[in-house]
């Protein structure tokens, strides 16, 4: 079995284990047991770092912490696509980032208008964030009927996703600054600066330089997962060696995927989808966050991923992947409107008020599932078999 097919089996599992977090969450919440699940939640667990000591509910270390390592993932991702990747051809990476800028902009706008006037308008980024994890574990289920390139295409766009996320994070969640903890960051970056220059393989000094980036960070009052984006850009590529090149980067994305895919992210997931519907009323979905956030990823990444791609391509901005027909791109531009995971982070440090935590995480799942299922069925039958295309080009050519 080669990299790329273990890879692609392994994302798919991680979109089924994920979706299998999300449905016992669901199902603890809603049972006798839901007290226990919520008691979970708020364990309190305390982390001793010399003098220093912090106390934080057990939720808060999997937003916080366990994240980082995802943060960290998609840097990892997102750095050796832009330097020899998908992402380092200026011709190839056109189409996917400008559909990107408009399925984040058009779910924004679509939020804005149901919510403006409001104290809702925090959660105007929720709908704009695209989850590659269940996004590619969906369109995965029919890689024997879509072209190679349209998978490449929804991962760059994905990717393109993930940084305007994490931009928008960096931007607009920050809380209340710590000028001192500012410093002690720029410490830590500057000495994995360093590490990165003089050309450090090695993965013990990047591990410690990462953690006192993390704890500083923490502490600052920017969001804490963004030291994992940093720490990923500091490991270097390549390296050149008497023996060869090495690659940290890759040695350790290799031995984080597993972890962050079949661990992290249904942990993840499991913490924070588990919703009561017994305070959920029909007239919650109808709230404005509700209403913003569904029709944001259902209406809003399709108008934004689709109108951005077409338009790119009739300006001459871009054009179409071979083999890649315009039903495909409406297809994964309704799979862009899977915003799992990132929408739900997103949440978590938008809103604090319980009733709109639930409407909005409400929203995100049936949002989600509306654009997961019509995405699939639109792939399925507007895409033919790989193997029956090349039988009829084959027939064809005979005749």
């Amino acid at each position: 079995m080669t990299a790329i097919s273990l890879r692609a089996r392994r994302e798919r599992l991680a979109g089924l284990l994920t979706v299998a977090a999300m449905l016992l969450a669901f199902a603890l919440a809603n049972s006798p047991l839901e007290d226990l699940y919520r008691l979970i939640h708020h364990t309190p667990v305390s982390i001793q770092v010399g003098q220093f000591r912090i106390d934080r509910p057990l939720i808060i270390w999997i937003n916080k912490g366990l994240m980082v390592f995802f943060f960290l993932l998609i840097g990892f991702e997102v750095k050796r696509e832009i330097l020899e990747g998908r992402l380092s051809d200026r011709k190839r990476i056109a189409l996917p980032a400008l559909a990107a800028v408009g399925g984040m902009t058009a779910p924004a706008a679509v939020y804005l208008a149901l919510n403006a006037g409001t104290a809702t308008t925090e959660g105007w980024a929720i709908p704009t964030a695209t989850d590659i994890v269940l996004a590619l574990a969906v369109l995965s289920l029919l890689r024997p009927r879509v072209p190679e390139m349209l998978i490449v295409f929804l991962t760059a766009l994905a990717v393109f996703d993930d940084v305007g996320a994490i931009l928008v994070i960096a931007l607009f969640y920050s809380e209340g600054l710590s000028a001192p903890a500012l410093a002690l960051a720029g410490v830590g970056i500057a000495v994995l600066v360093a590490l990165n220059r003089y050309k450090v393989i090695e993965t013990i000094p990047y591990v410690l330089g990462g953690l006192f980036l993390w704890a500083t960070v923490l502490k600052s009052g920017v969001h804490a997962t963004l030291a994992g984006v940093v720490l990923a850009f500091a490991i270097p590529l390549r390296v050149p060696t008497a023996q060869g090149d090495v690659s940290p980067l890759r040695r350790m994305e290799d031995h984080l995927h597993p972890w962050v895919l079949l661990g992290v992210v249904p942990l993840f997931a499991f913490f924070n989808t588990g919703i009561s519907v017994s305070g959920l009323t029909a007239e919650g979905l109808w709230t404005p966050v509700a209403l913003g956030i569904i029709l944001g990823l259902f209406l809003g990444k399709q108008l934004g991923i689709f109108g951005a791609t077409w338009l790119a391509v009739r300006l001459g901005a871009g054009r179409l992947p071979p083999e890649v027909t315009w039903t495909q791109i409406y297809g994964v531009a309704l799979l862009g409107g899977i915003g799992f995971t990132m929408s739900l982070f997103i949440t978590s440090l938008a809103f604090e008020a319980p009733d709109a935590l639930v409407s909005a995480r409400s929203a995100i799942l049936l949002g989600s599932a509306l654009s997961a299922v019509t995405g699939l069925l639109v792939l399925h039958f507007g895409s033919f078999p790989r193997s029956a295309e090349r039988q009829v080009s084959s027939t064809q050519g005979g005749q």
